[in-house]
């Protein structure tokens, strides 16, 4: 099997993953979750500024990809990234659209994604 017709098998995967993630607040909510490892809800709620019930919603789309998994504690769920995947998607958006400080001040960078 090729490349092509491996992808093919998983592309309606890939889109439904990509649909979870194409939106700015869950975009935001996912960056968040990377960098603290496992949030509450209120404290996510917090971070990005959202209603829990706005969150709510963002979080269940995301659960329902298998995106993001919680854990309760007590009265409390923790959430984190479920798919490992995420991280490396993250990474890869993060180096083309976040260049580090030093290059975003470079003038010859300007206009060039991730350069």
């Amino acid at each position: 099997m090729d490349g092509l017709q491996a992808f093919e098998e998983k592309a309606a995967e890939v889109a439904a993953i990509l649909k979870a993630v194409a939106n700015e607040r869950r975009l935001m909510l996912l960056c968040k979750l990377l960098d603290m490892g496992e949030a509450t809800a209120g404290s996510l709620a917090e971070a990005i500024g959202l209603s829990q019930s706005a969150l709510s919603q963002h979080l269940t789309v995301l659960r329902e990809q298998g995106i993001v998994a919680y854990r309760r504690e007590s009265q409390t769920l923790w959430y984190r990234i479920a798919d490992p995947r995420i991280s490396a998607l993250f990474a890869t958006l993060q180096g083309l659209f976040c260049p580090p400080a030093d290059k975003a001040d470079d003038p010859e960078s300007e206009g060039r994604l991730g350069a």
